[in-house]
């Protein structure tokens, strides 16, 4: 069966693979369409992600010399939709031809167990593209309960991708008041229609001073730009004591990071959000599955409009070109979409 692969940095080939084998609790899914994360998968087509360079210790949970991954790197993906086309005989769901999102990777089908798809399924008539949004939805949303907003919250959301879109509605429908700031004017015309009291296009000056010409700087910022340089604006950004959410992933050295300026002045808050885990303050009530049912329910709902965000589905065999156009041209695409056709 087919499977995307990073052979190397820049180098990407669908190469083939041998099916799993059903074994006991396992169902076998049929790949439909499978999304792909733009910031993360990009570092693993640059070869910048630090798993590349550094080793994860999981027990110690520390960075250290050694290497996590290596080339090549097989279905890489983690945003996927497919059909249960077979169960194993001690499996009661999900039904055969029941519509499924989760996490299997960019590849043609995968042998899953079936309690990691327990409340993954689709609804009667739900467009299935909607299913590649969940892990990044859970994202979003994941960096909205860190920025703990409060009706009435002025915040700003830096960065108008898929994931800073996501997280513009899902500010917007817990109550704050959302500045978007980015460079690209069609994204920043999204960010309206998902609710944004404003826009800032970051190319005209600087959001901090935008933002205190009204009030007095931001609450909470969220930064999903992945940039250093928009880390440390956002910084600028939030009042005394603001919050600062940063959501973004953020690759090598923190050039243009000043953290004696701003930072250290007006005692701001700085906050990660990283999808492997919720917020501390929450992790009594929520987790990450939480976090993909409840924006799936959303979306079912008819709350985020996650469809409007596809900008390119493509036959998986056109993998090598879209991740090139995805590399030179990221303005140009808003979310990147594999079919997976027989």
């Amino acid at each position: 069966m087919r499977v995307i692969t990073f052979e190397e940095p820049g180098r990407v080939r669908v190469s083939l693979e041998e099916p799993a084998d059903l074994v006991p609790g396992t169902v076998r899914v049929r790949t439909l369409y499978s999304g792909v994360s733009a910031g993360t998968e990009l570092t693993a087509y640059r070869g910048t992600n630090p798993y590349l360079t550094r080793k994860w210790d999981t027990e110690r949970r520390l960075f250290v010399e050694g290497q996590t991954f290596a080339y090549p790197l097989a279905g890489w993906g983690y945003q996927e939709v497919g059909e249960v086309v077979e169960a194993a005989p001690d499996v009661a769901g999900p039904p055969i031809g029941s519509m499924v999102w989760g996490i299997w990777g960019h590849r043609a089908e995968a042998v899953v167990p079936a309690a990691k798809l327990e409340g993954h399924l689709l609804p009667p008539g739900a467009d299935p593209l909607t299913g590649v949004f969940a892990r990044v939805g859970a994202i979003a949303l994941n960096a909205v309960h860190a920025a703990d907003l409060h009706l009435g919250d002025q915040i700003a959301i830096f960065g108008q991708g898929v994931i800073g879109l996501l997280a513009t509605r899902l500010a917007v429908l817990s109550g704050a008041r959302v500045v978007a700031a980015d460079a690209i004017p069609g994204r920043l015309e999204l960010a309206r229609r998902f609710g944004a009291a404003e826009t800032f296009d970051i190319a005209s000056g600087s959001v901090a001073e935008f933002m205190r010409k009204r009030v007095e700087g931001a609450d909470s910022v969220i930064e999903l730009s992945g940039s250093n340089a928009g880390l440390h604006e956002a910084i600028r950004t939030v009042r005394r004591g603001g919050r600062v959410v940063a959501a973004g992933f953020y690759q090598g050295d923190g050039v243009g990071l000043r953290l004696g300026e701003e930072f250290h002045h007006n005692q701001v808050q700085l906050v990660s959000a990283q999808i492997g885990g919720v917020a501390s303050w929450l992790a009594h009530r929520w987790d990450v599955e939480r976090l993909q049912r409840t924006f799936m329910e959303l979306v079912h709902r008819g709350e985020v409009d996650a469809r409007a965000l596809v900008s390119h589905v493509v036959p998986v065999d056109a993998a090598p070109a879209a991740f090139d156009l995805l590399d030179k041209h990221q303005s140009e695409v808003l979310q990147l979409v594999f079919e997976f056709k027989e």
